[in-house]
């Protein structure tokens, strides 16, 4: 099986390579290396970089020739950055996506598997979410997913070509490096590591569901095999945890005792958050595996051999 994976020197991606590679899948990577790092692509025969643009439209198509699914991962991520540059958001998450969707038609491609955010539900009404939540979300970021996922979606009802919208919540691991804009884990593993302060916005009791990157890439794994699947599908651990009890947790993985602060509520960020995932895991066996615990340790180490 030959595979496209779109943002494949990323965080995800990275990690999603590493697998298809094991399941000994010829990929090329297409990266523009916005947010990625060439350093993260694996180096084998099997694996093609290109280093490009998923605007890109003619790239786009002549990529998708002879590929059998394409993991679309590629995206402005976040809604911080969204609401700084909304227009650049929805250039990347929906054109690039509508690109994505129309080399696959052309090409003939089996499926699409689209990453997709819990983003798009806004603030929840009930807990745990199931797919059928309603769908309001609260940043440019998760309206331009949301709007891709629905391209997705349609493609799938009126073209030969299965979609799928993997909805990740808090995804964190190996190879997600710093980013002011991104995940709560790295920031506060980074600031840890620096000793420097850890900033908790609202009071630390609002909950998350936090899944490790190597579940989040079984799931695109096994989302591309499963025959006749399309659809959204929550990705996450099911489980939630405060982020006051995440610092705990982070504080004994790594033995350090940062100062703590508390700040204002940021706009765009949900109170809380805890996935349903019994969809994905009846329609293509989608079981999380890695307890947090261990995650965060694993990632701690990691992070500090980074930091040197």
């Amino acid at each position: 099986m030959k595979c496209l994976v779109t943002g494949g020197a990323g965080f995800i991606g990275s990690n999603l390579v590493k697998l298809l590679l094991r399941e000994g899948r010829d990929i090329v990577v297409l990266d523009n290396l916005t947010t990625g790092y060439k350093q993260n692509v694996e180096k084998s025969p099997r694996v093609e970089f290109i280093e490009g643009d998923v605007r890109d439209a003619a790239l786009v198509e002549r990529l998708s020739a002879d590929t059998e699914v394409i993991f679309h991962l590629a995206a402005s991520v976040g809604n911080a950055r969204s609401i700084e540059d909304p227009v650049l958001d929805s250039q990347i998450n929906i054109i690039g996506t509508i690109h994505i969707l129309e080399a696959a038609r052309k090409n003939r491609v089996r499926k699409v598997v689209f990453s997709s955010s819990a983003g798009i539900f806004g603030q929840l009404k009930t807990l745990p979410i199931s797919e059928d939540h309603s769908v309001e979300p609260d940043s440019p970021y998760g309206a331009s997913k949301l709007g891709a996922e629905k391209l997705c979606l349609a493609y799938s009802k009126l073209y030969d070509l299965d979609t799928v919208a993997l909805r990740y919540f808090n995804v964190y691991g190996i190879n997600q490096r710093y980013d002011a804009y991104g995940n709560v884990i790295p920031i506060f593993a980074h600031r840890m590591l620096h000793g420097e302060p850890i900033i908790i916005f609202d009071d630390g009791e609002q909950t998350r569901d936090f899944v490790n990157v190597q579940d989040v890439a079984l799931a695109n794994y096994k989302a591309s095999i499963a025959e006749g699947v399309s659809g959204p599908f929550n990705v996450a651990s099911g489980t939630a945890v405060t982020i006051n009890r995440l610092v705990d947790m982070m504080k004994e993985v790594c033995d350090i005792d940062p100062v703590i602060e508390y700040a204002l509520p940021r706009k765009g960020d949900v109170r809380d958050s805890q996935a349903d995932i019994a969809a994905a895991k009846a329609a293509f066996g989608y079981e999380p595996a890695v307890e947090l615990e261990d995650g965060l340790a694993q990632y701690m180490d990691w992070a500090r051999k980074e930091a040197g």
